[in-house]
C-alpha cells in the first residue's frame, strides 16, 4: 500500500507571497484538494468557530481565503459548525442562538467569511442523519450533523492544538466531533454507556464542602438532568440514575475531586476513540475523494478552541499542512510536534516536556492518556492511514499576491489627492529642527 501525502509549509513569511494566507491557498493547489470539488456542488467548509472568550481559533481570513478558492472552483460554500454538549457550566455553544452570538463575537458571519455560516446540527442539535457503522471499533452507529451529511464535499480547516480529553484536536477531531449533532456528541462521549458511562462512575461526596463551597450554586443548577443536588447540609448529592452523560460536572469538579477516580481514564480513552469511530462515520456521508483537510499548526494551545481561555503555546508554530487523508495529516502533526521544543513559561516548560517527547499527553490534557489513539484506531478502523509521506513545499517564486485587488495604493490615491489633499498647502507647524539627542 503506498504512502498516504502529507504535504507541509512552515509558518515563515517574507512578504506577500509567502503570508500564511497565500500558503493555504498554495498548499490547496498542491495537494489537489480542487479534485475534492465539483461545479456546482455544495461545500461544507469545517472549521472551529471558537468558545466566547477564547482566543487561539483560526482567523476568519483563513476560512474566507478557502471560501473564494471554493467559489472560484465553481462550488457553492458554507461554513458548518455544531452546537455543543454543556461541557462545562458556562459554554455559549450549546443551542444555535448561542452558537450564532459567539461565532458572530469571533469575526465569524457571511459578510467576513463570504458565505453562509450555518448551525448544522440545528437548534437543539438534534437535525442529524444517522450512520450505521459496523466498522466502528466502540460506535456502531453514529448522528452526523445534516447540514454536513447532505453536502457534496468538504474542506476541513483544523486548529491544531491540546485538548483536554482527546488529548489534541486535529482533523480527526474536527470531523470527528465538529460534525456530529448534539445527539452524535452525547454518543461519542459515552453518554449513559452502561459500562463506562459517566452514571456509572463512583463518587467521593467526602471532598465536597456542600453549601460552604463558593461554587455550590452552580454545582446545583449546572446539570440539564438535575442530577446533581447540593442539599442544605452535607455534600453534593449525584442521582445517577438520571445522569446522560453531558459532562458538565466533569470540568467543574476537577479542582476538588469529588469526581475523580482511576475508571475516568477508561472514559477519556474511550472517548478519544469514539471521536475517530466518529470521524469514519462523517467520512461516509461523502463518495470517496470529496473531503480535503488542512491542518494550521499555529497558535498551539494545550487545551481545545472550545474553552472560554486561551493558555500559552506549549510549542511554537510548525506550520500548515494539507492532505486528503485525516490520520495522515493528524500523524504527521503529532510527529513534529515532537521533535518541538517547549515554549519558554508554557505548561509544557513547567512540566519539562522536552524535544522528542509526547507533548499534550503530558501537558495539554489529562495526564496518562495516550495521544495515538485517535490515529490508533482510525488506521484500525480504515478512517485512514499512519503510514505517510510528508513533503515540504516550497512557496512559489512569481506568487501572485492575494490582494483585494493589483492596483498599488499609491494609484489609487493620486485621483483622490487631486480632490482632497491630506497635506496643507501651507504645511504642517512642527519644530523645524528638533534636538534628538535630548531623547535619546
Amino acid at each position: 500500500m503506498s504512502k498516504s501525502e502529507v504535504l507541509f509549509m512552515d509558518d515563515r513569511a517574507y512578504g506577500s507571497s509567502t503570508s500564511l494566507v497565500a500558503k493555504a491557498l498554495h498548499l490547496f493547489d498542491e495537494a489537489k484538494l480542487d479534485e475534492c470539488i465539483d461545479k456546482d456542488d455544495y461545500v461544507v467548509i469545517k472549521a472551529h468557530l471558537g468558545e466566547w472568550n477564547s482566543t487561539a481559533y483560526l482567523r476568519p481570513v483563513y476560512i474566507r481565503a478557502i471560501v473564494d478558492k471554493v467559489k472560484q472552483l465553481g462550488g457553492r460554500p458554507f461554513v458548518v459548525e455544531t452546537t455543543t454538549l454543556p461541557y462545562t457550566p458556562f459554554c455559549f455553544r450549546t443551542n444555535a442562538w448561542d452558537l450564532y452570538m459567539t461565532s458572530e463575537r469571533n469575526g465569524f458571519n457571511s459578510g467576513t467569511v463570504g458565505c453562509p455560516v450555518i448551525c448544522g446540527d440545528g437548534f437543539l442539535g438534534t437535525d442529524d442523519v444517522r450512520v450505521d457503522l459496523p466498522e466502528g471499533y466502540i460506535l456502531k452507529e453514529q448522528y452526523v450533523a445534516t447540514a454536513v451529511a447532505c453536502a457534496d464535499a468538504m474542506i476541513t480547516l483544523s486548529h491544531f492544538k491540546g485538548h483536554p480529553w482527546g488529548v489534541f484536536g486535529g482533523a480527526i477531531k474536527n470531523v470527528g466531533v465538529g460534525c456530529a449533532s448534539k445527539r452524535g456528541k452525547y454518543n461519542l462521549h459515552m453518554g449513559a454507556h452502561p459500562v463506562i458511562g459517566l452514571q456509572t462512575m463512583e463518587y467521593i461526596p467526602g471532598y465536597c464542602d456542600g453549601r460552604e463551597c463558593p461554587k455550590w450554586e452552580i454545582c446545583n443548577t449546572m446539570c440539564p438532568e438535575g442530577a446533581l443536588v447540593v442539599p442544605e447540609k452535607g455534600p453534593i448529592e449525584f442521582i445517577q440514575e438520571l445522569c446522560k452523560g453531558c459532562t458538565t460536572h466533569q470540568m467543574q469538579t476537577v479542582d476538588c475531586g469529588a469526581f475523580a477516580n482511576l475508571k475516568l481514564l477508561d472514559w477519556f480513552e474511550a472517548t478519544c476513540v469514539a471521536i475517530a469511530d466518529s470521524a469514519l462515520a462523517c467520512m461516509k456521508t461523502f463518495e470517496k475523494g470529496k473531503v480535503g483537510f488542512i491542518n494550521f499548526a499555529l497558535d498551539i494551545s494545550p487545551w481545545c478552541d472550545c474553552i472560554v481561555y486561551t493558555d500559552r503555546p506549549i510549542i511554537p508554530n510548525m506550520g500548515l499542512f494539507a492532505s486528503k487523508d485525516p490520520v495522515a495529516i493528524d500523524r504527521a502533526c503529532l510527529d513534529k510536534a515532537a521533535q518541538s521544543i517547549a515554549m519558554p513559561g508554557s505548561v509544557a516548560d513547567e512540566r519539562d516536556v522536552g524535544a522528542g517527547k509526547a507533548k499534550f499527553a503530558s501537558s495539554g490534557s489529562f495526564l496518562g492518556i495516550s495521544e495515538d489513539i485517535q490515529c490508533n484506531v482510525g488506521e484500525a478502523i480504515g478512517l485512514g492511514s499512519k503510514d505517510y509521506e510528508l513533503k515540504t513545499i516550497e512557496p512559489m517564486e512569481s506568487a501572485k499576491p492575494t490582494f483585494l485587488h493589483q492596483q498599488p495604493a499609491g494609484f489609487i490615491l493620486r485621483r483622490f489627492y487631486k480632490k482632497i489633499h491630506p497635506v496643507p498647502k501651507e504645511g504642517f507647524k512642527r519644530v523645524e529642527e528638533p534636538d534628538l539627542q535630548k531623547v535619546r
